[in-house]
């Protein structure tokens, strides 16, 4: 992230280098257009759409894809952090399985990630 910051941080100088030319008082000749003016908010703005926005929605579509392709006895996680294998699917919510015996409805909104069956899910040690 601070790299990200860095690249915004030296347009924004170099806009006002450019412009610090004339620091006396600008007469006709040296006011600038109003393109001119405006290019380093063009540029912040493509920034952010190209490093911010753009990949959080490629990352909310294919959340929504697996979402809506979840079936019978695939692994979910919720976003409070639980495992559960999936029972049924209704229209807005899963039936899932916790624990053996023990059965949950989840609206599909607090499922975070379709996990894959293949992989066992294991808690990571922390190492200190």
């Amino acid at each position: 992230m601070s790299k990200i910051s860095f690249v915004m941080f030296s347009f924004l100088m170099l806009a006002q280098n450019i412009y610090a030319d004339g620091a006396t008082a600008p007469s006709a000749a040296q006011t600038g257009s109003a393109f001119g003016s405006l290019m380093p908010l063009l540029i912040i703005f493509i920034f952010f759409y190209l490093f911010l926005i753009r990949p959080q929605q490629k990352q909310r579509k294919e959340l929504e894809k697996q979402i809506n392709s979840i079936k019978k006895d695939d692994t979910i996680l919720t976003s409070g952090g639980i495992y559960a294998r999936v029972i049924a699917v209704k229209e807005q919510d899963v039936e899932a399985e916790i624990s053996h015996g023990v059965r949950v409805k989840i609206a599909k909104s607090a499922i975070v990630s379709v996990l894959d069956n293949n992989k066992t899910v294991t808690p990571e040690v922390i190492k200190k």
